[in-house]
């Protein structure tokens, strides 16, 4: 699918010199409707590209499936204009034998702007999903050396960023070996992450234990519900948490890392995942079932 970016015509201005006019890359913005057996599901606006994941990560995040067999297949949806023609803006899941439909409340009364991946619920309390994945205690423990290298492998593998400055970035690491399984860019952060939990379902990978999702913004409530529902132990973001989401960490057993910058990070939650320099090294080497490309 060759949308991801578009070229448009733009006026640079600077003040104190002549005006210029050129053509400028733009990260495209589309919307994406989600349906589960032929039923509309939810609306969001994302960046095309891995819809497939981006569906799959979606319904984790929202508690319909928890594990990669539960996920049978993804399919664009012809038909979707009055002339007949695919858009591949309308994606219908099927669920796998036995797995119950959604529940008809998590349908969206609103579409999800790529700002905002809660918006939508009908309640407050619908907001909270709850995990089948526990990470409280999950043993994984990072060389902080090893953490503070991530930034900078996120940013230099964000091809589509690297041409338009406009998309967010989420990224899976091992936290044991530091290597980097999956990166996923959209206009929407909380799209990002599904797209990299949507990647995991399909690789059947769930629970993602020992694993850090780095963010390249700040880690949200949603951003820390989501990789909850994955079952990831650490949340490492390059700006500053919200409270709300050190609260939900705390209370779950997330760790948070924030401001990971240069050698320097602040930790807000279980710090006990983040090694003293005297405590001894686990040589235990964690190798996940596949490598892949981060792209």
């Amino acid at each position: 699918m060759n949308r991801i970016t578009a070229r448009k015509r733009v006026t640079r201005v600077t003040v104190g010199t002549s005006r210029a006019v050129r053509d400028d890359v733009l990260a495209v913005e589309e919307p994406l409707e989600i349906r589960v057996g032929g039923s509309a599901l939810a609306i969001t606006m994302r960046t095309p590209g891995n819809d497939f994941d981006l569906a799959a990560g979606f319904l984790v995040s929202e508690g319909v499936i928890a594990s990669g067999d539960e996920f049978q297949a993804a399919r664009y949806c012809a038909g979707a204009t009055d002339e007949g023609l695919n858009t591949y803006n309308v994606l219908d899941v099927a669920l796998a034998p036995g797995v119950p439909a959604p529940d008809p409340s998590l349908e969206r009364a609103f579409y999800t702007t790529s700002s905002c991946g809660l918006c939508g619920k009908a309640s407050i309390d619908a907001v909270r999903t709850k995990s089948q994945h526990a990470v409280l205690h999950d043993d994984l423990v990072l060389d902080p050396a090893l953490l503070a290298g991530f930034p900078d492998d996120l940013r230099a593998a964000q091809a589509v960023f690297e041409k338009t400055g406009g998309l967010h970035a989420a990224a899976l690491f091992d936290g044991r070996t530091g290597r980097m399984l999956v990166l996923r860019e959209d206009v929407g952060r909380h799209n990002a992450v599904d797209k990299v939990v949507g990647w995991a379902v399909k690789e059947d990978l769930l629970p993602l234990s020992g694993m850090v999702l780095m963010v390249s913004g700040r880690a949200s409530f949603e951003l820390t519900q989501k990789a909850s529902m994955a079952g990831i132990p650490v949340l490492a973001a390059v700006s500053a948490p919200s409270s709300l989401a050190v609260d939900l960490a705390s209370e779950v057993g997330i760790t948070i890392v924030g401001f990971l910058r240069g050698q320097s990070m602040v930790v807000y939650s279980r710090p006990d995942r983040i090694r003293e320099p005297d405590q001894p090294t686990d040589d235990t080497v964690h190798t996940p079932t596949e490598t892949v490309s981060a792209r």
